[in-house]
């Protein structure tokens, strides 16, 4: 094991360690998340361990794993790598950072199926996977600013908010944001396309920590009186609900008057709650249990070398106020 793994990584290691016995009597069909602390993820692996639990017979374990933190880029690396050193029979991976993943494959040339889940490769990298599961990303910043466009006909001011700088996903919704918002296709910044602007400052980049996503969102508030829109392209501030109220608290009456609009990613159950009382305008929904339980299916398949579509989408759901009965919360 590399002596650069940190402390988190090597937790995380560790913990996969100890589960040796299930190791060797049962082949394993890894999936690795960005984070073990975000709440988006421990629903994907309810699914992986839903899977578990009706294939209990079956020859393959569904593992469920990661860093501890989101923002350890390169502990996610390390345990990619040391799952192919140990031969897991298939990796479903969701990359924090593509770049340096897919160079950690180009090394290796691991053997055995090698997916994507939630979040890609970078598009030149994507040889390196067989497929990829999870939401078509452009799809759902397309979403959101459509939304933004029911509440905001005219235009304004909109400060975006990103994860990880490197995290494929991420990086399409804006995309799909900003093309649709412009009506122009390959904007990297709102410039008054489509009458609107991205204020200074922004967008922001989170690291996919729940803490700072709340402090940001407080930050440009203060800073920027007049803003029209904060589009949360990933749900982190939310995923704080105390934190999230405090800070959506100082704009309750222009959240109210729409004079503010909120659009958010994902519909973990604390934010269905904040769009019940009004602290945002839509959630664009993913479906993150769908895609840790179809993920060991879709490993076998590959073991089996059947034919798999690239890619699998797992569809979106847009919540708004009207339509929350029927909204689903995962």
């Amino acid at each position: 094991m590399s002596k650069s793994i940190g402390k988190v990584a090597g937790l995380a290691l560790a913990a996969l360690l100890v589960a040796g016995p299930v190791w060797a009597q049962k082949k394993t069909l890894a999936v690795v998340v960005k984070g073990l602390d975000n709440p988006f993820f421990t629903v994907l692996g309810d699914g992986c361990a839903k899977w578990n639990r009706e294939n209990a017979n079956s020859e393959y374990t569904c593992l469920y794993t990661g860093p501890a933190s989101s923002a350890d880029e390169a502990g996610e690396v390390q345990i990619v790598e040391d799952l192919i050193n140990k031969g897991a029979a298939a990796i479903a991976i969701s990359p924090s950072n593509a770049p340096a993943m897919a160079n950690m494959l180009k090394a290796k040339k691991p053997k055995m199926p090698i997916m994507t889940i939630d979040a890609d490769l970078s598009s030149a990298d994507r040889a390196l996977r067989k497929t990829y599961l999870g939401t078509n990303n452009y799809d759902m910043g397309v979403l959101m600013a459509k939304h933004l466009k029911q509440h905001k006909p005219k235009g304004g001011s909109v400060c975006l908010q990103l994860g990880n700088v490197a995290a494929d996903n991420i990086n399409a919704r804006a995309a799909g944001f900003r093309d649709t918002i412009s009506g122009k296709k390959g904007s990297d910044r709102l410039k008054g396309e489509g009458g609107w602007s991205e204020i200074a400052g922004c967008p922001v980049f989170t690291n996919d920590q729940i803490d700072l996503a709340n402090q940001q969102m407080a930050d440009v508030f203060t800073k920027n009186p007049k803003l029209d829109a904060f589009i949360l392209i990933g749900g982190w501030a939310q995923f704080g609900p105390q934190a999230y109220a405090q800070v959506t608290d100082q704009v309750k009456a222009k959240l109210q008057s729409k004079e503010l609009v909120v659009i958010a990613g994902d519909t973990l159950p604390p934010q269905l709650a904040a769009l019940k009382a009004g602290r945002s305008h839509a959630q664009i929904g993913q479906r993150p249990f769908e895609m840790g339980y179809r993920a060991p299916t879709v490993m076998i398949d590959l073991i089996n070398g059947k034919k798999v579509a690239d890619p699998l989408f797992t569809g979106l759901d847009e919540c708004v106020a009207t339509n929350l009965d029927k909204c689903p919360a995962k």
